[in-house]
C-alpha cells in the first residue's frame, strides 16, 4: 500500500511559478511510474506529467511541455512538479499518482493505482 500526500498548490498570478510536491509513504519499487494529473472544474482528469521511480524517463502533456518539469528524489520518496510560466488554463486541482504497471499506458488515468488527496492550483490573470 502506498499513501500520496501532496503540497505546494495556491494562488499565483499568471507567468508565475510554483513547485508541487508529493511525498509516498510505503514501499516504492524501482518500476513504479509517479505521474501527476489534473482536473478543473466541470473537465475531464487529465494527464500532466509522469516519471519512471528509476528516474530514467519521463514524459509531458503537450500542453505543459517546455513549462513544466517533474523530477523525484528517490531519498525522500518524493515527486515534485515545477511549474513555470503559468496561465489562468492551468488552474485545476493537481492530483499525483502511482502506477505499479511499468512504463505501460502513462498518460492514462486507469493505469495509476494509488492517488493522493489533491492540492489546489488557481492562476490569475
Amino acid at each position: 500500500q502506498v499513501q500520496l500526500v501532496e503540497s505546494g498548490g495556491g494562488l499565483v498570478q499568471a507567468g508565475g511559478s510554483l513547485r508541487l510536491s508529493c511525498a509516498a509513504s510505503g514501499r516504492i519499487f524501482s518500476t513504479y511510474v509517479m505521474g501527476w494529473f489534473r482536473q478543473a472544474p466541470g473537465k475531464e482528469r487529465e494527464f500532466v506529467s509522469t516519471i519512471s521511480w528509476s528516474g530514467g524517463s519521463t514524459t509531458y502533456a503537450d500542453s505543459v511541455k517546455g513549462r513544466f518539469t517533474i523530477s523525484r528524489d528517490s531519498s525522500k520518496n518524493t515527486v515534485y512538479l515545477q511549474m513555470n510560466s503559468l496561465k489562468p488554463e492551468d488552474t485545476a486541482v493537481y492530483y499525483c499518482a502511482v502506477s505499479r504497471s511499468g512504463w505501460y499506458r502513462v498518460v492514462v488515468s486507469s493505469a495509476y493505482d494509488y492517488w493522493g488527496q489533491g492540492t489546489q492550483v488557481t492562476v490569475s490573470s
